[in-house]
């Protein structure tokens, strides 16, 4: 991963290899990003998408290894209990046209990914919500 920051804008470029996820945190406690808004396209041999189920409080994904085109990551960066925390979803085709997405659990770069983080000046938190099983933002 390489990037540069532009006073509150961040771009970033993750590498063939580099897991999303964690090349994103790894440079979001490296600029002490407490909240931001995320924004990406790129390209991922393996990946792990899928749907939060709010009556079953569960996530069901799928894992997919393959030539993808990511046609869209969006999320946020801030904090839970004042810790690093991340939501992002994803979208992401293959040779086909066949397109699969979700929350984002998982996904290798196999070529680039280009990434845009929009730092905001401030902190939200997040709590977790009984009734839905999410974590949710604190205001």
């Amino acid at each position: 991963m390489e990037y540069k920051r532009f006073d509150n804008v961040i771009v970033a470029r993750f590498d063939r290899g580099e897991e999303i996820l964690e090349t994103l945190e790894k440079l979001a406690r490296k600029e002490n990003i407490r909240l931001a808004n995320i924004n990406a396209l790129g390209a991922l041999d393996k990946l792990e998408v899928g749907v939060f189920n709010v009556e079953e409080k569960k996530f069901y994904g799928d894992v997919y290894e393959d030539a993808y085109e990511i046609v869209s990551l969006t999320g946020s960066i801030n904090t839970m209990n004042g810790e690093y925390y991340s939501h992002l979803h994803l979208s992401a085709s293959d040779d086909q046209g066949n397109t699969v997405g979700g929350h984002l659990k998982y996904g290798r770069i196999s070529a680039t990914c280009e990434m845009f983080i929009y730092v905001i000046d401030g902190e939200v938190d997040r709590y977790y919500d009984e009734e839905t099983g999410l974590n949710l933002f604190k205001f």
